[in-house]
């Protein structure tokens, strides 16, 4: 092979190279520009007719509530420590821990045979002194004895009497009885110990109804008083979070000067005692309600230049409409003007709407 040969075959192998690396380009590019050809312009009709799904909702008078969020948990209708008035040694105990009790009923006593020894010497003076007083009544009114002397004898019954009632209410004193229904709870004491009044016996709690106790600051001491009412969330023991109810029934006269903010205290009702006292709660404050509200959601509502813009479905397209606010809450706005019931309002993909563009409705509320 000659030299001019062998530099004609380099060049088409070279060729040959070149072609393998620069075709894939070209083919991608002639491509690419196809599809682009195939792409709507934007001044196309298949975009002037493009349909946005959406949901939506009709408009309804409802109470729209402006509400305030703290913190509070949860204390017993009634709690005390139970002790014994009077000292002595426990002859017995009388109740089960963690059982419910009824107000009079007999707790625990401590030892009383000296009082009663005392109670019966005392009585069987009775008889005697009254037949006393009964044969000097007699005797004055046939003028046989002194007033002095029928005094004597009354004065000495009525001390008698009275030391009766003494000795009964120090035996009262050596029985220990539940001040109110309630629950009790775990003793601290047995039988055979000696008790002192200074010795708390066991704990009595009611806690139906139960007491809701929360702070809101100084500035809404004038939307919270008796009767205002409060909702407040609890985990329940599945996990899921519950929502009950409570009314307020007691304000703090003063405020805190450390935390500037009024203590208050709601009852709520409690009646199979599932809820226990000490429990952390979420608590909402109602400082007012209005009645036959429109409430639009908060996302369907657009600023734009300082007016308050909404989005109404009118026979397939979405039409704007200026609203005057009022009151709002987390999730909703009222409109005072603008709107009205039966209006159907488009609560989704409010940003990409334009006026008259048309839309089907995925979900109507």
């Amino acid at each position: 092979m000659t030299k001019s040969a062998k530099w004609g075959v380099i060049i088409v192998i070279g060729l040959l190279i070149v072609g393998m690396i620069v075709y894939p380009r070209i083919k991608s590019k002639l491509t690419t520009s196809k599809n682009a050809s195939e792409v709507v312009p934007p001044s196309s009709p298949a975009l002037r007719t493009q349909v946005l799904n959406i949901n939506a909702q009709v408009l309804k008078q409802q109470t729209l509530s402006e509400t305030y969020r703290t913190t509070g948990s949860t204390m017993p209708d009634e709690e005390v420590d139970l002790s014994f008035e009077s000292s002595g040694k426990i002859v017995a105990i009388y109740f089960k821990e963690g059982t419910h009790v009824k107000e009079g009923d007999l707790l625990a006593k401590i030892n009383d045979k000296p009082l009663q020894a005392q109670l019966k010497k005392l009585e069987a003076e009775v008889p005697l002194a009254t037949d006393r007083v009964y044969r000097q009544r007699t005797l004055l009114e046939k003028d046989a004895v002194s007033q002095e002397a029928f005094e004597q004898v009354t004065t000495d019954y009525e001390k008698l009497m009275a030391d009766i009632e003494l000795v009964k209410a120090n035996i009262a004193q050596t029985e220990l009885r539940a001040p109110f229904d309630g629950i009790i709870g775990l003793r601290f004491v047995s039988e055979g110990a000696y008790a002192t009044p200074s010795t708390v016996i066991v704990k009595l709690t009611k806690i139906s109804p139960l007491k809701i106790e929360f702070s809101v600051p100084e500035r809404y001491e004038s939307d919270v008083k008796d009767g205002t009412p409060i909702t407040f969330h609890m985990q329940a023991t599945d996990g899921m979070i519950q929502k009950y109810h409570a009314k307020v029934y007691a304000v703090e006269a003063t405020i805190d000067q450390t935390t500037r903010t009024l203590k208050v205290r709601a009852t709520y009702p409690n009646q199979n005692e599932a809820i226990l006292p000490g429990r952390y709660l979420s608590v909402e404050v109602t400082k007012r309600e209005i009645k036959d509200a429109l409430a639009v959601p908060s996302e369907a509502v657009i600023p734009e230049m300082g007016k308050s813009i909404v989005y109404l479905y009118k026979g397939g397209v979405a039409m704007p409409a200026e609203i005057v606010t009022g009151l709002r809450t987390e999730s909703h706005v009222q409109a005072l003007e603008g709107l009205h019931p039966g209006d159907t309002l488009i609560t989704t993909g409010v940003m990409q709407l334009r006026t008259g563009m048309k839309v089907m409705i995925d979900n109507l509320n």
